[in-house]
């Protein structure tokens, strides 16, 4: 039987469908479609009336640029619940149609974070998008401590910040995540090269009621004021750091941002998942700070891809010379 897709603009619409993967989940969607600049939509693939595949695509516009320069991308290459076809098959008629409906909307489409860097790579070549290697930083959390490859200087910076009074929590309620988003948002507010989601986004998230684990906010207190923090999303057996940061030049000598994410490391260690994964490892630069910065907590490093699409063709067609 032919393979089947519809589009969902509204989350109330969605049907109830399988998977386990947070970045094709309707409990994400939920939370993009309540954040001011985010538009999400979900394609789902049905074999008859049942569903074997879903992509959620997530359309994104900054405030102070035209909406002809929005940007969709997309986390993975979707999630499939069937072995009668093929898992690349039922991919190539999602991205036939998602790049057909999104091309005139948004300057750049992009596909990040790919779990298996060649999957679908021919059917991304016949929809003329480009490919750009990129870096995936991500910690092995077996059965030893979760430190046990840590750098000896980070371990110091950790012992020294709880010892000097800093505490590590979990955000209970949201009034500590509206202080943690300040507190974010004075943190991100020099680095124009990486977006921070409206403070509806991380409400969203702490709002969220479900039977298993979809985020967690974590914070860094000393004194009564959060001084760091950090955002992990949960899918299978991984743990996702999405954001985190800290208040270094004040409060140096507690090391918030390494606190940050050691609580979040921990957390996801003591919790028995089994990988701990830093969302944007960046380019793959000799030099690139916050790579050196997550390199230290003892991830591996590994090459991935990104593939992208420009809205202007002549641009599109000079960018696949390059990088092809």
């Amino acid at each position: 039987m032919a393979i089947r897709l519809t589009t969902y603009e509204h989350s109330k619409d969605v049907p109830e469908l399988p998977g386990t993967n947070i970045f094709h989940s309707t409990v994400l969607f939920k939370v993009l479609e309540q954040t001011p600049g985010y538009h999400p939509v979900l394609l789902v693939a049905f074999d008859g009336d049942v569903p074997i595949g879903k992509l959620l695509c997530i359309s994104h516009t900054n405030a102070w640029l035209p909406r002809y320069f929005s940007t969709t991308y997309i986390y993975g290459t979707g999630e499939y619940f069937t072995h009668l076809h093929s898992h690349e098959e039922i991919f190539q008629e999602l991205l036939s149609y998602f790049t057909s409906c999104s091309q005139e909307q948004s300057f750049l489409l992009e596909f990040r974070n790919l779990e298996q860097p060649l999957f679908g790579y021919r059917y991304f070549r016949q929809n003329n998008y480009f490919p750009i290697k990129w870096q995936r930083v991500l910690n092995t959390l077996d059965e030893s401590h979760p430190d046990r490859w840590m750098s000896s200087s980070r371990k110091r910076q950790i012992a020294r910040g709880l010892k000097r009074g800093a505490q590590l929590e979990v955000a209970q309620d949201e009034s500590e995540v509206k202080a943690f988003f300040e507190m974010l948002k004075h943190y991100y507010s020099p680095k124009v090269h990486r977006y921070l989601p409206d403070e509806a986004f991380f409400l969203g998230l702490q709002r969220q009621t479900v039977p298993h684990e979809l985020s967690k906010i974590f914070i860094v207190r000393y004194k009564d004021r959060i001084i760091g923090g950090a955002v992990c999303l949960f899918s299978d057996q991984t743990a996702y750091l999405m954001f985190s940061g800290g208040q270094r030049k004040t409060y140096a000598r507690l090391y918030p941002g390494v606190l940050a994410v050691w609580n979040a490391l921990s957390y996801a260690k003591e919790h028995g998942y089994q990988r701990f994964e830093f969302i944007n490892a960046g380019l793959p630069f000799k030099k690139y700070g916050y790579r050196d910065f997550i390199l230290r907590f003892g991830g591996k490093q590994m090459s991935s891809r990104r593939w992208f699409k420009v809205r202007w063709k002549w641009l599109n067609r000079l960018l696949i010379r390059l990088y092809l």
